[in-house]
């Protein structure tokens, strides 16, 4: 269906400004009584260095699509282009492997190890790529010191508020210095103050020239990005450039 398979590579295949290429991409859901369509056909480019809002409510393909940019799903046709890599008719070990090089995932609900140091959960990625531990405990530290929390590197996640554990999160997804910095829903358990500060520092990143996108349903949240993209029953309604974002300020 997807043609013939090339071989793994963590090195984009060619240079090119798009990170992320969506090709006449199609996700349907075969529930067995019948066949949904959560993706129609979806044609979609994102360069590198942009600040991408998602946008959506339940059912809109969001979700799906996000599974999909993750490498946690593939497309039922059409193609995922991923740093120059075609995702789509990898097998799960080879899906592993890209996530663990080329995503790095910030969730709603944090996904931080409870019985474990800030520190340890920031290196945790680093564990998998096999860096060594001193490499690790280095980088581990300076992240933490970007976000804010180098003075906490010790303390257990429940020694921590929800943004400090939302930035702890952060430091773990630049572990391994992905291309791609996806965030599913990151605000949805954070009050506004904190809310604010992870989007600054969403804001942050990007200015220092990391590929951000944001999926959300809060249009407060979809305001600091620089481009944002809404779906409706599967497919694109709108893609428009946020010029009043507050990244481009």
């Amino acid at each position: 269906m997807f043609g013939r398979r090339k071989k793994l590579t963590t090195e984009p295949e060619e240079t090119s400004d798009e990170l992320i290429k969506l090709d006449n991409l199609v996700k349907i859901y075969d529930t067995g009584a019948i066949k949904v369509l959560g993706l129609k056909k979806i044609n979609l480019t994102i360069k590198r260095g942009e600040f991408v809002a998602i946008m959506g409510q339940s059912g809109s393909g969001k979700s799906t699509l996000m599974n999909i940019l993750g490498c946690l799903d593939r497309p039922t046709m059409g193609h995922y282009y991923l740093d120059g890599i075609d995702t789509a008719c990898m097998s799960p070990d080879e899906l592993s492997e890209i996530r663990n090089r080329k995503i790095g995932f910030v969730f709603q609900s944090f996904n931080l190890i409870s019985r474990t140091s800030a520190l340890k959960n920031v290196e945790l990625p680093m564990t998998y790529a096999r860096k060594s531990r001193k490499d690790r405990r280095e980088r581990a530290m300076q992240l933490l010191e970007q976000v804010g929390l180098g003075k906490r590197s010790m303390h257990m996640p429940n020694e921590l508020s929800g943004g400090q554990r939302q930035r702890v999160a952060i430091a773990r997804a630049l572990a391994n210095e992905p291309p791609l910095i996806l965030a599913d829903e990151p605000t949805g358990n954070l009050d506004t103050a904190s809310s604010i500060e992870i989007m600054q520092l969403f804001g942050k990143l990007h200015q220092a020239g990391a590929t951000v996108v944001v999926v959300t349903h809060e249009e407060d949240i979809a305001a600091f990005t620089n481009r944002i993209i809404r779906f409706r029953d599967g497919e694109v309604l709108s893609d428009v450039v946020n010029v009043h974002g507050e990244a481009a300020e």
